[in-house]
C-alpha cells in the first residue's frame, strides 16, 4: 500500500478545488491535502444536510393532527412510515459520512480497506463514503449474490 503526498501541502491550494480540477490531477497527486480538503468539505456539507433532515422529520412527526376520517388518518400514518424509513437510511448514511470524515482526519481516506489500492477520484466523487475500490466492491457483491450474507 503506497500512500503518497500525505503530509506535504499542495502548491497553490488557497482556493477550494472543483470536481473538474480534481479529476484533471495527476495520479501521483492522489489524496494530496487539496483533495483531502475537497472531500472533507463535501462530506461535511452532506453531514449538515442529513442532520437538518433529521431535525425536520422530528418536528414534522411532533405535529399531531387529529383526523376523524380513517382513510385520511391511514394516509398520514403511511406518509410518516415512509418518512421514517427514509430517515433510517439517512441515519445509516450519516454514520458512513462521519466514518469517512474520521478517515480523512487519520489520513486513511481514499484507500480500499480490502486491498489497500486507491479507490479512485471518480468513484469518490460519485460516492464519497466508498471504502472499497470498484473491483473489491464488485467481488463483495458477487460473493453476496452467490453465497448470501
Amino acid at each position: 500500500m503506497t500512500k503518497t503526498n500525505k503530509s506535504t501541502p499542495a502548491a497553490g491550494t488557497d482556493h477550494a478545488l472543483t470536481e473538474e480540477e480534481i479529476l484533471k490531477m495527476d495520479e501521483k497527486d492522489y489524496m494530496n491535502p487539496a483533495q483531502m480538503a475537497f472531500f472533507k468539505a463535501k462530506l461535511q456539507t452532506l453531514e449538515k444536510e442529513l442532520l437538518k433532515n433529521a431535525g425536520e422529520t422530528t418536528e414534522h412527526l411532533r405535529e399531531t393532527v387529529l383526523v376523524p376520517d380513517p382513510a385520511d388518518r391511514a394516509t398520514i400514518e403511511e406518509e410518516h412510515a415512509l418518512e421514517l424509513r427514509t430517515r433510517d437510511r439517512e441515519r445509516k448514511l450519516l454514520k458512513k459520512v462521519q466514518q469517512s470524515i474520521a478517515a480523512i482526519d487519520a489520513n486513511d481516506y481514499g484507500w480500499c480497506e480490502e486491498t489497500g489500492e486507491p479507490i479512485g477520484i471518480p468513484r469518490l466523487i460519485a460516492r464519497p463514503t466508498a471504502t472499497l475500490s470498484l473491483e473489491a466492491q464488485q467481488r463483495r457483491e458477487l460473493k453476496q449474490k452467490l453465497y448470501g450474507d
